[in-house]
C-alpha cells in the first residue's frame, strides 16, 4: 500500500523523486522520506512523518544535497506507528545503504533476533529496518548489491516491494517484489522504478512490469531482471494508455470530484470498440471462449466496492447466461475450502490488480483447477498476469482513495461479460442481445444528467452535516448500491453508515428507526417489476410511520415516492438492471459533499490507502 519511486539518470534525483512521491501519496500518507546518493557519493536520507507536505517543508528548511541516484517512499504503517524514526528509508551497512519497503515481511521477528544477537542494532519498531539491516549485511560479504538481493529476499517469508541503493554503487537501484507491485519506467539516459506507474507517467509512458520473485537492476542505460534463483528474465514492454495529464486534478476542488465527472467518460472508454452492430464481442476473451461455453458455474472474488460491483453483475449474468454466479469476498474466499474445478471461472475484480486477498484467491483458483479471468484497470498488474484472461475497465487512472469511477466500470465491464457469455451459450437471441448492449450504450449520457444533480446534493449534504449515522436500503440490484453508499460514507464521513436488502428491514434493523434518522432509498425503475417497486415503496411507508426522514434516488416520472419522501433525488428512466450505474453516484456525491462539509479529507480519508497490498 506504500509509495515507492527509485530514480536513476542525469537529472537531479530530489524533483523526479518527490514529483513521484505527490503522484503515489493516495497510496500511503502516514509519513514520507527521500534517500539520494550525492554528486560526492554520498548518501543522504531525509524522513518525517505526517504527510508529503511535511517532509517538502522540511527540505525548503533545511536543504539536503542532491545527486543523480535515489529512492523515494510514502508509507501506510503496518509495524510501528507513524514516526520519523518508522518512516522510509531504513538505513543498513553503517549508514551507507538505504532501504524502502512495500508490505509485510513475516518472519521479520526471527530474523531480527539473529541480527541482534551479532550485534546489530535497531532504530526503528519496523519489519522493514530488518530487511534494511540484512541486505547491508549481505553486501557487506559480497559487494555487490544485486548478488546482496538475491541472498536476501530468499529469506524473506510474506509480501514485499523492496528497493535500495548504496553509496559505493552510484547510478544503480535495485529491487525485488514479491505479491507486490514493481514496474519500471523506461525513459531517454534515464530510468526510474514505482510501485504504479503514475510514478514516472510525467517522464514516460514506456514500462515493464516486473514479475513475481523477479529482481530487477536499474541504471541510467537499461535494466535487467532475473529471477531470484539470478536467472536472466526476458523484458516485455508495454505502452501505459494514459498520461499525466490525466491523473491531475485539472482545477477540480479534489480528485473524487473530478473522477466522479469523469464516469460517462470511464463506462464510454470501457464500452469502446465492445459492441458493434448490437452485439457484445470481446476479442480479448477468444482463448477462453470454449471454456466459457463449459463452465457449470461462475464465482466473482472481490473486496470493498469491487465486490459490491459483483454483487451487481450477478443478476444481470445470472439472468442473461443463465448460470449460477456466487460473489465471495476475496478473504475469506480461499480459507474455506471452496469446491473448485475446471467446471468453474473465478472472475477476479480490482482496480489495481494488486489487492492482496485477491491475488491470493486466483492463485488458490488456479491451483484448485478452475479457470481464472481478471476484470481490472491497471495495464500490467500483478492479476492480470495470474489469471487465464484479462478484461480491463478503461476508466484511466483513479487516485482517490474512495473508489468511484471504478464502480461503473467494473460493473459496464462485467455487463459486457455477461452479454458476451449468453451470446457464446446461446441463452439470449439477437433481439435480446441488442438490447442489452444498447441499454449500456445509453449510460454515459445518462451518467451525465445524473451529475446535474449536484448542486442540490451538496445543499442536502450541509443541511446534514451533524448527521451520526445514515441507513440505506435498497432491493434486486439496489441492495448492492445501498451496500456501496453505506461504504462511500463511512470511508469519508466517519460516521456510521449501514446497507440493508429493504425486504430485511422488518426482520431487525427496522428496530434502528427513530424520529430524524435519515434513511436513503434507492427505488426501483417502474419499468422494471411492479412487485418490486410497490415492495420498495411499502417500505419506505413503514419507516416514514416510525419518524425516518427519507431520500429517495427514484427515477424521472416516478411519482409514487413524492407523497412518501422527504426528498427526491432523480437519475434518467433506465431499465432495472442498468439503474445501479445511474443510482450509485448521487450516493458517492453525497458522501462527498458531507465529508467536505465536515473538513475531511475526501481524498485521503484516515486509517484507509488506495491500493491493499497486504493481507
Amino acid at each position: 500500500m506504500c509509495g515507492i519511486v527509485g530514480y536513476v539518470g542525469s537529472r537531479g534525483a530530489q524533483d523526479n523523486l518527490l514529483g513521484g512521491l505527490r503522484r503515489l501519496e493516495y497510496r500511503g500518507y502516514d509519513s514520507a522520506g527521500i534517500a539520494v546518493i550525492d554528486e560526492h557519493g554520498t548518501l543522504d536520507i531525509r524522513k518525517k512523518s505526517g504527510k508529503l507536505r511535511v517532509l517538502l517543508e522540511d527540505l525548503a528548511a533545511h536543504p539536503m544535497a542532491d545527486g543523480a541516484t535515489g529512492i523515494g517512499h510514502t508509507r501506510w504503517a503496518t509495524h510501528g506507528g507513524p514516526t520519523d524514526a518508522n518512516a522510509h528509508p531504513h538505513l543498513g551497512d553503517d549508514g551507507k545503504l538505504a532501504l524502502i519497503h512495500n508490505g509485510i515481511i513475516e518472519n521479520f521477528f526471527a530474523l531480527k533476533d539473529e541480527l541482534v544477537a551479532e550485534g546489530y542494532e535497531f532504530s526503528s519498531d519496523t519489519d522493514s529496518e530488518v530487511a534494511a539491516v540484512l541486505l547491508g549485511r549481505e553486501y557487506r560479504a559480497t559487494g555487490d548489491l544485486v548478488e546482496a538481493f538475491g541472498r536476501v529476499v530468499g529469506r524473506l517469508n510474506g509480501a514485499f516491494t523492496l528497493l535500495a541503493i548504496h553509496q559505493e554503487q552510484p547510478g544503480l537501484v535495485v529491487g525485488a517484489r514479491r505479491n507486490s507491485p514493481l514496474v519500471v519506467g523506461l525513459g531517454n539516459g534515464e530510468n526510474f522504478l514505482g510501485s504504479d506507474v503514475a510514478a514516472f507517467i510525467e517522464h514516460t509512458r514506456r514500462a515493464v512490469a516486473v514479475g513475481h520473485d523477479q529482481i530487477v537492476a536499474i541504471t541510467a542505460d537499461g535494466i535487467s531482471i532475473t529471477d531470484f534463483s539470478g536467472a536472466m528474465v526476458p523484458v516485455e514492454e508495454f505502452e501505459v494508455a494514459w498520461d499525466a495529464e490525466a491523473a491531475d486534478k485539472g482545477g477540480w476542488s479534489s480528485f473524487m470530484a473530478k473522477e466522479i465527472s469523469e464516469q460517462p467518460e470511464a463506462v464510454a472508454n470501457t464500452l469502446a470498440g465492445r459492441i458493434t452492430a448490437g452485439r457484445v464481442d470481446l476479442t480479448e476473451l477468444a482463448g477462453i471462449a470454449d471454456v466459457l461455453r463449459s463452465i457449470t458455474r461462475i464465482v466473482i472474488v472481490a473486496c470493498g466496492t469491487a465486490a459490491y460491483s459483483g454483487m451487481v453483475a450477478k443478476y444481470a449474468i445470472e439472468k442473461w447466461a443463465k448460470l449460477p454466479v456466487e460473489v465471495e469476498l476475496s478473504h475469506e474466499f480461499r480459507y474455506r475450502e471452496p469446491v473448485l474445478d475446471s467446471s468453474v471461472l473465478v472472475i477476479s475484480v480490482s482496480q489495481s490488480g494488486e489487492t492482496m486477498d485477491t491475488l491470493m484467491a486466483v492463485k488458490y483458483a488456479a491451483e484448485a483447477g478452475a479457470h481464472t479471468l481478471s476484470v481490472c484497470n491497471t495495464q500490467g498488474a500483478t492479476i492480470p498476469r495470474e489469471s487465464s484472461a484479462v478484461l480491463y475497465t478503461r476508466a484511466g487512472p483513479e487516485v482517490a482513495v474512495a473508489s468511484t469511477k471504478a464502480f461503473v466500470a467494473q460493473v459496464a465491464a462485467l455487463y459486457l461479460f455477461g452479454l458476451h457469455l449468453a451470446a457464446l451459450r446461446g441463452t439470449l437471441g439477437d433481439a435480446e442481445q441488442a438490447e442489452g448492449a444498447a441499454g449500456l450504450q445509453a449510460i454515459p449520457e445518462k451518467l451525465t444528467e445524473v451529475l446535474l444533480e449536484g448542486e442540490r446534493i451538496e445543499q442536502l449534504a450541509h443541511w446534514m452535516a451533524d448527521t451520526r449515522a445514515v441507513l440505506f436500503l435498497g432491493r434486486h440490484v439496489g441492495y448492492p448500491v445501498a451496500l456501496e453508499g453505506a461504504l462511500k460514507l463511512k470511508e469519508l464521513a466517519y460516521i456510521h453508515a449501514e446497507g440493508f436488502a429493504a425486504g430485511e428491514l422488518k426482520h431487525g434493523p427496522i428496530a434502528l428507526i427513530e424520529p430524524g434518522q435519515p434513511v436513503f432509498v434507492i427505488v426501483p425503475s417502474p419499468l422494471g417489476s411492479e412487485l418490486i417497486h410497490s415492495k420498495v415503496v411499502s417500505n419506505i411507508q413503514e419507516i416514514r410511520a416510525r419518524g425516518a426522514r427519507v431520500i429517495a434516488i427514484a427515477a424521472a416520472g416516478d411519482v409514487s415516492v413524492l407523497p412518501f419522501a422527504d426528498e427526491v433525488i432523480r437519475v434518467p428512466l433506465a431499465e432495472p438492471l442498468f439503474e445501479p450505474l445511474l443510482s450509485v453516484v448521487p450516493l458517492q456525491m453525497f458522501a462527498m459533499r458531507l465529508a467536505e462539509a465536515k473538513g475531511l479529507d475526501v481524498d485521503q480519508p484516515r486509517n484507509l490507502a488506495k491500493s491493499v497490498t497486504v493481507e
